[in-house]
Formats: structure tokens, sequence, C-alpha cells
């Protein structure tokens, strides 16, 4: 990075990638540590959190993956869900930067050449890690105009049926970001604006975020299989 004193305040490129690794760990312990101790912790996330499972149980109309979980579909969730709520504390950063903008841009005439910088990324950043996140609570969009129509055992097959899809998409979106991280990791790629912060880490949580959408969705293709199967027993018994 160039010399940018003139420019007053810059965050440092390393400080940036570290503390959205380190943060949300940070507000993860702390929450625990505060429900250990009895402490009624503000839950920002409960009105969201609700919204979620309402729309999760409208879409999966009564389907019950409790009994058709394993060892690897349990430890493919849990991750899902981790790194959702792991995302999900990125959002105060954004808050805080555009606070400090504001600030330093209408009480000090010195805005920064950083902050909606580092912010589009981090929400690009957070839009491709949540992909598992909402695919485990339902909250992709679908076409349901024939979808509700169906039995639960109609359901079930039609999520079967379309996963083809579904894995098409999310293995060329893997590739195509393995080729992107390999790229922009071999050329130092960066940004064209003043701050000049490396773009191969974005493309690296792409890749991940790629990753864990397809486990999701391995995790939801095997979970329904079990699912279809036990109902066909069950009307055949």
């Amino acid at each position: 990075m160039s010399d940018l004193s003139a420019f007053g305040f810059v965050m440092p490129h390393w400080f940036y990638w570290g503390w959205l690794a380190v943060m949300p760990l940070i507000m993860m312990a702390l929450d625990r540590w505060l429900s250990q101790r009895g402490v009624e912790a503000i839950d920002k996330n409960a009105e969201a959190n609700q919204k979620l499972q309402q729309i999760e149980a409208e879409l999966k109309k009564s389907v019950d993956y409790s009994d058709a979980s394993n060892g690897f579909t349990k430890a493919v969730d849990w991750i899902s869900e981790k790194s959702g709520v792991f995302i999900s504390f990125w959002t105060v950063n954004a808050v805080v930067f555009y606070f400090f903008e504001v600030v330093m841009r209408y009480l000090f005439n010195q805005p920064t050449i950083w902050v909606h910088e580092a912010s589009f990324l981090l929400f690009g950043m957070q839009y491709l890690m949540a992909g598992a996140f909402a695919l485990l609570h339902g909250a992709h969009v679908r076409v349901d105009v024939v979808y509700n129509f169906l039995p639960l055992r109609g359901r079930v097959g039609m999520d079967i049926f379309t996963s083809m899809f579904f894995f098409m998409f999310a293995i060329a979106l893997m590739i195509t970001s393995w080729t992107f991280l390999e790229n922009s990791y071999s050329m130092d790629e960066r940004t064209v604006e003043t701050w000049g912060i490396q773009y191969w880490p974005v493309k690296g949580v792409m890749l991940l975020g790629s990753t864990l959408l397809f486990l999701a969705g391995l995790s939801k293709l095997l979970k329904d299989i079990t699912i279809f199967i036990k109902l066909g027993r069950e009307q055949h018994a």
C-alpha cells in the first residue's frame, strides 16, 4: 500500500482481514460467556430468527428431518449453522464503518477512502457465505406454484429431482471460484481504488462459500432420499 497519510486514518489491509476473521469468534464467545452466567444478552437476531423459522416451517411443510440425519449430515448442518452465525456478526462492522464515515465526512470534512470499499466487499462475502445457512433453514426462493399442491412424498421427490440443477450450479460455482482464486492470488490482484486492498481473499471466500453450499445441498439430498424411502414404506405398510 502506498503512502496514504494525506487521507487521514486508513485501515491497514492486514487488520481488515484479521478483524473479519477474529471479530465473530469474539462475539460468539462473549455471547456464550454471558449465557453461561445467566445474563440475558440482547438477541439482535431474534426477530430475524423467528421469521426464518416461519419460512422454514412453511417451506418444509411438516417434513421432519430429525430421523433422517446421520453423522455426515449432522456435521454438515452444524457447520452450515455456525457459518451463518459467524458471518451475521460482520454486519456490525458495516454499521461501525459507515458511522465512522459519516462522522469524518460531515463533522471533520475528511471523507475516507476505504469505508465504502470495505463495506461492499464485506457484504459480497457475506452473501456468498450465507448460502449454506439459508439452504439449511429453507430460506432460498423457490417457485412453489406446483410444489405446494403435491403430497408430502411428492414434495420430497420434487426436491430430489430438482437437486440435480442445484448441483450443476454449485459445482460450476466451485470450479469458477477456484479459477478466480488461483488467478487472483498469482497476480496479487488488488482493487483499482486508492485503498488498493487485495482481492484474492474475496475470491477465497467465494470458493469457501460455494463449497459450504455444495455440502449443505448434499446433506439435504441425503436426508430427502431417506425421508422419501421412509414415506414410501409407510404408504405400503
